[in-house]
C-alpha cells in the first residue's frame, strides 16, 4: 500500500513539475509578445505624430507660403524621424514610408509652387496612414 501512494506521490511531483514549466513558458512567451506590441504601438503612434507634423510643414508651404513654418529642412527632420520610427513597426510599414521619403525627396523643391507636388506628398502621408491603421488594427 506504501508504495502505491509513494507512486502516486512521484507521479503527482513529476505533473506538478511540468505544469508549472509549461505555465512558466507560455507566461515567458506572452509577456515578450505583449512587449513586442506595445513596441510596435508606440513607434506607430509617434510616427502618426511625426506625419501629422509633416503635412503641417507641407500645406505652411504651399497654401500659406510660409517659409519659416513650411521650411523643408523641418520637412527633412521629419522624414527622418518617421524612417526611423518605422523600423521598429513592421516590414509593411517600413515600405511605405521609404516610399515616402522618395516622394517628399523628389518633391520638396516644389513645395512653395506646385500643387500636384503637395499631392503626392499628402498621398504618401496618407498611404503610411492607412498602413498604420491596419498594423494597429491587427496587434493582439
Amino acid at each position: 500500500m506504501d508504495n502505491k501512494k509513494y507512486q502516486l506521490y512521484q507521479i503527482s511531483v513529476v505533473f506538478s513539475m511540468v505544469f508549472a514549466l509549461v505555465g512558466f513558458s507560455y507566461n515567458i512567451w506572452r509577456l515578450e509578445a505583449t512587449e513586442t506590441n506595445n513596441n510596435i504601438r508606440v513607434a506607430c503612434f509617434e510616427t502618426l505624430k511625426e506625419l501629422s507634423a509633416l503635412e503641417q510643414i507641407t500645406y505652411a508651404a504651399y497654401y500659406d507660403q510660409n517659409k519659416l513654418e513650411g521650411n523643408p529642412r523641418k520637412g527633412w527632420v521629419r522624414v527622418g524621424l518617421v524612417r526611423d520610427f518605422s523600423a521598429l513597426t513592421t516590414p509593411s510599414i517600413e515600405s511605405s514610408t521609404k516610399a515616402l521619403e522618395q516622394v517628399w525627396s523628389n518633391n520638396w523643391q516644389l513645395l512653395f509652387d506646385d500643387q500636384e507636388a503637395v499631392n503626392k506628398i499628402g498621398g504618401s502621408i496618407d498611404k503610411v496612414r492607412t498602413e498604420i491603421k491596419a498594423v494597429l488594427t491587427a496587434l493582439n
